[in-house]
């Protein structure tokens, strides 16, 4: 073919082209597609199940009932701060060690060798996923080659995101109680020791009543962070339980097909431009 520039492209060279190589990038184009189909049936087919939650408001819930002076709800969804947490927590280390240990991922997703614990995570973020959807829900998406298995790990880790939640709530909750009842102990001592001592002075009752109403918000403090630390409540709604998935999400086997004939084409045709170049009458215009 004869070099171009600009606009002066020779469409007539590139028809003689197609016309003298026509059959060959034929049987490339078959033989391609009779690879690929192969390949594309060789590959296990994977489904995929998905289970959907909105995060629940993480305003403290013993404060949204104890407190008429509080303003937010707690029985309101969840901001988009709650949706990151939510995000967060369950694409943690923790909630996959919980999975993996549950379902015996190393065992069903057979991995053996070196570095199995490499292989299982690598395995276990191709397969599940956590994103978020376009109103401020967290969809939990997990691919296997039993959709029954699917399904029961999408569900396991929105039940498991619960158990989560309230490990870490309690723990913060555990060490503000210690540190409240500590203070509380300590105010009802200075009350005892100020009403124990001598006179009866009117500065002396005004110094006890301002620590008898310390003393009375510093307890309904304490309260509140020990009914924090008990409490055992759903941090989510459940939006979409995930169902065992009756068609295949993995391969598209026609676009393997497909990619398979475009890709051989466009390499025959560069390896037929470089190797077996036009003859020299075929160029002339």
């Amino acid at each position: 073919m004869e070099q171009t520039f600009g606009n002066n492209y020779d469409h007539l060279a590139t028809a003689r082209f197609f016309r003298r190589w026509w059959k060959v990038l034929v049987i490339v184009a078959v033989v391609a597609a009779v690879v690929s189909l192969v390949v594309a049936l060789l590959i296990k087919p994977l489904y995929k199940s998905s289970a959907v939650i909105f995060p629940t408001n993480s305003n403290r819930l013993s404060k949204a009932i104890m407190d008429y002076h509080y303003s937010l709800d707690f029985m309101d969804y969840g901001i988009e701060r709650d949706c990151e947490y939510a995000i967060q927590i369950l694409s943690s280390k923790r909630m996959q060690q919980a999975v993996c240990e549950h379902f015996n991922l190393m065992e069903h997703y057979a991995i053996t060798g070196a570095h199995p614990q490499a292989k299982l995570e690598k395995q276990y973020k191709s397969n599940i996923t956590v994103k978020r959807t376009d109103f401020l829900g967290v969809e939990i998406g997990v691919l296997d080659q039993d959709p029954q298995w699917a399904a029961d790990i999408a569900n396991y880790m929105a039940a498991m995101y619960d158990t989560l939640c309230h490990e870490i709530h309690a723990d913060r909750a555990a060490s503000a109680a210690d540190v409240m009842n500590g203070v509380v102990s300590s105010m009802e001592q200075e009350i005892d020791s100020l009403s124990a001592t001598a006179g009866n002075s009117a500065w002396k009752k005004t110094l006890i009543e301002d620590k008898c109403e310390q003393l009375a918000d510093l307890q309904t403090r304490a309260m509140q962070t020990n009914v924090d630390r008990s409490l055992e409540v759903s941090y989510k709604y459940l939006v979409d339980r995930a169902v065992p998935a009756d068609k295949k999400a993995y391969p598209k086997r026609m676009l393997i097909v497909l990619g398979g004939m475009l890709g051989a084409v466009v390499v025959c045709i560069f390896g037929l431009l470089v190797f077996c170049p036009a003859k020299k009458e075929e160029t002339i215009a």
